[in-house]
């Protein structure tokens, strides 16, 4: 579904990421995982064209998308959910789904306002309550669902867990698995190794710009020697 290969990112003249390679089959979850400033989001937005990619390839579904703007990736396919979340405070949680909304595609979950409502039963109670007026945990539920209303086939999630209580991110993890039984791809950019175990297929370390390991996840949790390495505080 998606694969990267040989990914250089800079901001000015300061390299970000150095030869990332990874890739997400369909249906599958990979987990991007490593410690705050690895080079994380910076992967998720250069694929998504937020941070263009001086070197390498992005390909979706067959076709190179590297150097595309992001509505145009977006309109291929391709969902993205932002650490900052970054809702429209003025409008209704209905009115931020809506800025979403994108046709149906061919092998792709179709989702509607309703369907959605359904799988983040915390936003059907407060439809037409202003974002601005809605908690962290509501925030990032809707965030995902304005994605989910482009109707992606691949998603990219980037620290969907941060800042959340407990039972939110419980709930979280189901919504997640949940978009997996739809056929959903997802790549999950997360620090907490805890969540990443409930969901994902497979496990990418980067640190310091640089994949480090790849395998399931697991291997990974089997493996203390890495965990230790690239993921310990």
């Amino acid at each position: 579904m998606l694969k990267v290969t040989g990914l250089y990112a800079y901001y000015g003249r300061a390299r970000i990421l150095s030869k990332v390679s990874l890739r997400v089959d369909r249906g599958e979850i990979l987990a991007l995982l490593g410690r705050n400033g690895a080079g994380k989001s910076t992967t998720l937005k250069s694929i998504i064209g937020l941070v263009p990619p001086a070197e390498g390839t992005v390909e979706f579904q067959g076709e190179a998308i590297q150097g595309q703007r992001p509505y145009v990736i977006c309109r291929k396919g391709l969902g993205y959910t932002p650490e900052e979340r970054r809702i429209f405070a003025g409008l209704t949680i209905r009115e931020n789904m809506e800025v979403g909304r994108q046709p149906t595609r061919e092998g792709a979950p179709y989702w509607t306002p309703e369907k959605l409502f359904e799988l983040f039963p915390n936003l059907a109670e407060l439809r037409d309550r202003p974002g601005s007026q809605i908690s962290g945990g509501e925030q990032q539920m809707l965030t995902i669902a304005r994605s989910l209303m482009g109707n992606p086939s691949v998603i990219l999630l980037d620290e969907p867990s941060e800042g959340l209580a407990p039972v939110i991110v419980d709930k979280m993890s189901e919504t997640i698995l949940t978009l997996k039984q739809e056929g959903l791809s997802i790549i999950l950019s997360e620090q907490n190794l805890s969540f990443a175990a409930r969901v994902a297929d497979r496990a990418t370390i980067i640190e310091k710009g640089q994949i480090r390991y790849e395998g399931t996840m697991d291997e990974l949790q089997q493996n203390a020697e890495v965990r230790n390495a690239y993921l310990s505080v």
